[in-house]
């Protein structure tokens, strides 16, 4: 989440009157993140969030992302529920933006992983994988290992800037990945950007997946190497094996990984620690000034790499 498109009192007032949501009570924008513009909105009738949809959101997209979520949301994930407009629309024009208002879910995202988040984490995962097998319209990953490549020239002639030799060693990493990466693997919608701070938990219980714009038709595993990347590292960049444990156990609790999946983690995660590697290093080398959002460090994904390059097998993450 983030603030690139600020939004008048005056145009949020003509905007909402299209609604069924009361007036407006209190209004702010949400600087986390790094791709829409997100508000926090107050009506006299409860909590919402408006999104402001820009930068690598194709806006062809969108219907498919608020009709999963309408999906999932009907089979009983916590995830928000888009909030359709006195005449059915849940996309309506605002500040120049394509915009949605979702319902607003409780709970806070943990701001330090613990144990005790990964197996409720896993659980989750394989329950949104299970819940979208019936959600018939599939929409290609543009940020799969096809995009990877066009992200990287984008990149490289400023790459070195970040770290001497970066873009060359991105180049090898990238070429032996893509040539690596299984092509006959369960495939469905996945979330592709389940992160921390897009899991709420309530009472040790997660009670919010949120941030469904990266979600896509692509393999199930590539998923939870995402989720593996994001939740078992330290802040050291070791690599936690007792979280990583205790995520596959509360996915494979509900949906249980083939040995194809299982011997496919380690060029999983190292196509995932790749994929996040490279849009940062995009958004760190080409963020816009004067937006209200801190790029992150591409880096960070570049130590990740550097663990799965070593792992030889699903041992290395507890299988």
């Amino acid at each position: 989440m983030a603030v690139y498109t600020e939004v008048t009192d005056e145009a949020l007032a003509a905007f909402l009157a299209d609604y069924e949501i009361g007036g407006m009570v209190a209004f702010r924008g949400i600087a986390e993140g790094v791709e829409n513009s997100n508000y926090a909105l107050k009506t006299t009738q409860g909590d919402f969030i408006l999104t402001l949809y820009e930068k690598r959101v194709n806006t062809a997209d969108l219907p498919w992302f608020l009709g999963l979520m309408e999906h999932l949301a009907a089979s009983g994930l916590p995830c928000p529920l888009p909030v359709r407009a006195r005449e059915g629309r849940n996309l309506n024009p605002l500040a120049g933006r394509v915009a949605a208002i979702t319902t607003f879910l409780p709970g806070v995202w943990p701001r330090r992983v613990v144990l005790e988040h990964c197996e409720p984490l896993g659980a989750a995962l394989a329950q949104l994988h299970l819940a979208g097998q019936d959600f018939a319209p599939r929409r290609a990953n543009a940020l799969g290992p096809e995009a990877w490549q066009p992200l990287l020239e984008k990149s490289l002639a400023h790459a070195d800037d970040v770290q001497a030799g970066l873009g060359p060693e991105l180049a090898a990493d990238l070429a032996r990945i893509t040539a690596a990466w299984p092509r006959d693997l369960p495939v469905g919608h996945i979330h592709a950007d389940l992160f921390p701070d897009n899991v709420f938990f309530l009472d040790g219980k997660i009670s919010g997946l949120i941030d469904f714009y990266f979600a896509a038709t692509d393999i199930y595993a590539y998923d939870i190497a995402i989720c593996l990347n994001a939740w078992c590292f330290e802040r050291d960049f070791s690599f936690n094996i007792t979280k990583s444990r205790a995520l596959l156990r509360g996915y494979m609790a509900h949906r249980w990984l083939s040995e194809a999946e299982c011997a496919a983690l380690p060029v999983l995660a190292q196509g995932a620690s790749m994929r996040f590697l490279l849009t940062r290093l995009y958004d760190w080398l080409h963020t816009p000034p004067g937006a209200l959002v801190t790029p992150k460090d591409p880096m960070d994904y570049y130590r990740r790499l550097r663990f799965h390059n070593t792992a030889r097998d699903a041992s290395a993450y507890g299988l």
